[in-house]
Parts: structure tokens; C-alpha cells; sequence
């Protein structure tokens, strides 16, 4: 059962530029939030669905959701992501931790601040090399299991007000993290504001954030969901950032998430001279038709193709008696389940390692979450990889599939099995 809620006023503007002249690139219908898993005893209660209709602004180019849900619906006390449970992420933030550290000469007397800061996945490795740091993190669920194991911090959403708080009492960090949380932000200003006002002078910035370019290029639309409000390109980011006193300096492409970018930011009188890379992906962007409509026009046939391939896989797998399932309960897999209209006649049920997931039913669909030994039991004829972007850590850790003669199916950019 479910009802359309009642949405606040819809943003009249653009939330980086405040125009108004907004091209409709994509309607993915009327979905429930891709993170509120619905336990088993509520099935039968009403559920909340939002449009889910995205727009780009012709003026500066920033792809974004018009209709909008309030944050605090979404990033609550009952937030199930732990960023703990993928390995392959972990990894990523060790790394990062390994080449930043001596990249900026990051040491004792310094303070790094991650905005977003999760379970601590990330702020750990810092405190393992004895530099001080300072998580900010609205979301109770997560936020305590980071305070757990010893890392400081404030379940707070973060913006001006906290900035000056922190600023208040002399906590002006040396680094400001931001790992795909800018997408997560309604209110750009008050955020990139934010990390302009806290952010020691000689300070540097680190935002990922999945890249408009991948995602356009490779059929990505279940990266959207009503908790990323924003959508980014280079073209767009950098007039987010030097419209609060920052200019991006630098920038790496990451594989992460189908495509990301690492942008490096400072204040904008210290900035000096951008690297070449900045203006290399802008180039390719122009390229790419990232600031023209005819590019965005196009989307939607993208779109349309992979939810009918996979429908037509689903359904004649039905047909020949086959047993369908899931591996994984991310987001993304909810807006394309949901987008497509999958049940649990087409997916018996989907697994997935966090057990914050186990024992709910995915919104909308209403698929059930099982724990990963559960797909060696039942022995499935197909596995669907919802989170496609860690395929190759997937099917390597649920190798057994392939011993009962079992085969992955992975649905974006276009359905493909994996023998």
C-alpha cells in the first residue's frame, strides 16, 4: 500500500545559481525513498512516494531535483547505510588516507574534518597515524557506531551554523572531506558557504561526488534517488564552489561509484594556478554536449532501453521456470526496481551482508533482504548485482554461485551475463 505525499514547496530556483529556466531530463515516476526499508509487520501500512523527476538549469548548467523531500525524512536516526560493509570501499578510503597525509604534510597539529563522516570507515586511518580529527555526522545510527570505536563526532547537519560554532572555538582543519555527500544537499549555499567559512586559510578541500558525465554516458539513472538532490558536472561544481570565495585547483578521476571525481578546493585568494586536469575534464564535458539541452534530451531513450531489456529478461526467465534473485540493498538498485516495476514474482529475494538490512523488504518492491549464505542455500539460476559498480568484489566473494551453475546478471549499462 502506498500514498503520494504531500510535498513541501517545490524549489522555485536553481539551488546553485538561483535561476529559474529548468529542462525536464528525466520522470522516473513516483517512488518511495530509496533508503526507508520497510520491516515485514509494516507491509500492509501505507507508504510514502515522491516524484522523482530531475532538471537541469540552463543557466549554469547544475542537473538537480525540483521536487524535493525535507532532509530530516530521509537522513534520520533509522539511516541503514554503513559504509563499513563494503570492503572494496574501505580500501578506497585507505588509499586516499595513504596519499593525502604526505600530499599536504598532514601531522599531530593538524585537524581533518569529514562532513558526512558515516560509521568513521574513513576518519580511522587518520587516527591511526596519531592526526586529530572531527566527524560530523547527522544520522544517530551511524554516527554512534563511529563514536564506538573512538572516533570524535557531532550528530549534526553541517552548514554556516556549525561551521561558526566550530570556528568559535578555534577547530579550523587543515582538511575538509566530503565523500558523496554534495549530491546529499539541498541547500548548496549554505554548505559550500560552510566549508568556505570553517577552513583554515591554507586549507584544502576533498569532495567526491559521482561524475554527470559517467552517469549520462553509461545509462546510470538508478544513481538517482530522492537523497541526491544534485547531480554534478565540472562545468556545474566549479560555479557552486566560486560562487562562495573557493576555486577548484585540482582533480581526480576515480572508478568509484560507475565514475567519480575527486576535485581539490581551496580559498580562492590562495589558490593559485589550477592544474591542466581541471580543464581537461571541462573539455571533455563541453565535448561531451554537457552544455547544450540536445545531450540531456537523449537521456531519457537511454533510459527507457535498460528498463526494457530488463523487464524481457525477468519475464522470460519466468517463463522457462527459472529462479531469479539479488544480490545487494543498495539505493540505486531501488530506483531501478522500482522504475521498472519488479516484484517478488520476478525476484524471489535479494541478499546483502549489512546486517542493519536483514529481515526488511526493499521499499516499494517489497523483495526481502536475506543474508548471503541464504543465496547458497536456495541456489538461484540468476543472481541480479543491484550495486553493478562492485560486480567484480561481488562475484568474487559469491564465487559458489558458478558451482551449481548459477550466473550473474548485471542490468546497467546494458543487461549482461556473466557466465
Amino acid at each position: 500500500m502506498s500514498a503520494v505525499a504531500e510535498q513541501p514547496e517545490p524549489a522555485g530556483s536553481c539551488r546553485s545559481c538561483g535561476g529559474d529556466y529548468f529542462h525536464e531530463v528525466v520522470d522516473l515516476g513516483v517512488q518511495p525513498l530509496a533508503n526507508s526499508y520497510v520491516r515485514p509487520e509494516q507491509v500492509a501500512a501505507s507508504e510514502a512516494m515522491y516524484p522523482l523527476r530531475v532538471f537541469v538549469c540552463e543557466a549554469c548548467w547544475l542537473v538537480q531535483l525540483q521536487d524535493f523531500t525535507v532532509r530530516e525524512e530521509i537522513f534520520n536516526d533509522d539511516y541503514a547505510y554503513f559504509s563499513s560493509f563494503s570492503d572494496s570501499w574501505l580500501a578506497h578510503a585507505k588509499t586516499y588516507v595513504d596519499a593525502i597525509t604526505p600530499r599536504l604534510g598532514l601531522g599531530p597539529d593538524s585537524l581533518v574534518v569529514e562532513l558526512a563522516s558515516n560509521d568513521g570507515y574513513l576518519l580511522r586511518n587518520f587516527v591511526e597515524r596519531g592526526i586529530p580529527v572531527l566527524g560530523i555526522e547527522p544520522c544517530a545510527s551511524v554516527a554512534d557506531a563511529a563514536i564506538e570505536i573512538g572516533i570524535p563526532t557531532e550528530k549534526v547537519f553541517f552548514g554556516r551554523d556549525t561551521a561558526r560554532g566550530l570556528r568559535n572555538i578555534g577547530r579550523t582543519p587543515d582538511l575538509i572531506i566530503g565523500n558523496n555527500v554534495l549530491a546529499h544537499v539541498p541547500d548548496l549555499d549554505d554548505f559550500v558557504g560552510g566549508m568556505a567559512l570553517l577552513l583554515a586559510p591554507e586549507g584544502t578541500i576533498t569532495i567526491e561526488f559521482p561524475h554527470l558525465l559517467q552517469l549520462m554516458s553509461h545509462r546510470q539513472f538508478d544513481t538517482i534517488y530522492h537523497e541526491h538532490f544534485s547531480y554534478f558536472s565540472m562545468l556545474a561544481v566549479r560555479d557552486v564552489f566560486r560562487r562562495r570565495g573557493l576555486e577548484i585547483v585540482d582533480v581526480e578521476e576515480l572508478s568509484t561509484h560507475g565514475g567519480s571525481l575527486r576535485i581539490y578546493a581551496r580559498h580562492a585568494d590562495r589558490a593559485g594556478v589550477p592544474s591542466a586536469l581541471v580543464e581537461s575534464v571541462l573539455a571533455r564535458e563541453r565535448a561531451a554536449g554537457l552544455d547544450r539541452l540536445d545531450a540531456y534530451e537523449r537521456f531519457t531513450a537511454e533510459v527507457d532501453a535498460v528498463k526494457v531489456a530488463l523487464l524481457a529478461f525477468l519475464h522470460d526467465a519466468k517463463r522457462q521456470g527459472k529462479v531469479v534473485a539479488a544480490y545487494g540493498a543498495p539505493a540505486k538498485g531501488n530506483t531501478l526496481l522500482n522504475y521498472c516495476g519488479v516484484t517478488p514474482e520476478l525476484i524471489s529475494f535479494t541478499v546483502d551482508r549489512s546486517p542493519h538490512k536483514q529481515g526488511l523488504l526493499l521499499p516499494g518492491s517489497h523483495i526481502p533482504i536475506r543474508s548471503p549464505e541464504d543465496l547458497v542455500q536456495e541456489r538461484p539460476d540468476y543472481v541480479v548485482i543491484l550495486p553493478w559498480n562492485l560486480k567484480d568484489e561481488i562475484i568474487g566473494q559469491m564465487h559458489e554461485v558458478r558451482t551449481w551453475g548459477g550466473r550473474f546478471v548485471v542490468p546497467i549499462p546494458e543487461l549482461a551475463i556473466v557466465e
